[in-house]
């Protein structure tokens, strides 16, 4: 099987920093694992970015979040600090069964907005 998908989100960096603190706290805990957690720390404009990219993996698999949870899809970060997807559970079997296990992750953020886009491919050549 050879496929090739892709998936884009926009995210406006003020709906983090204008939640209320306890909604905020419960929101993370159940969005971010705590790997995402600890690498953004406070900072709202990486939260939005890694919260685009959510979205847009489950674009990319073709069912939104609901079939798939918020934490099976994680971005942590190399050594250079480019982020690397890192998928679990359901998200991991969807992509599995699409054929899809070569993934590039772009996240970009202005003061107002940060974005992401994902590209999935399969490795397998027809």
């Amino acid at each position: 099987m050879s496929a090739l998908e892709c998936g884009v989100d926009l995210v406006e960096i003020h709906r983090f920093t204008t939640l209320d603190a306890a909604i905020r706290r419960r929101f993370i805990r159940r969005v971010f694992t705590p790997a995402e957690i600890e690498l953004c720390g406070d900072r709202d404009q990486h939260l939005a970015g890694r919260f685009a990219v959510k979205e847009a993996v489950a674009k990319a698999l073709g069912t939104g979040i609901g079939p798939i949870s918020w934490q099976e899809i994680e971005t942590l970060a190399d050594e250079s600090l480019a982020p690397v997807l890192h998928l679990h559970g359901q998200a991991k079997e969807t992509a599995a069964e699409l054929g899809l296990d070569i993934w590039s992750v772009s996240i970009t953020h202005t003061r107002e907005l940060a974005m992401a886009f994902v590209v999935a491919a399969s490795s397998v050549r027809e």
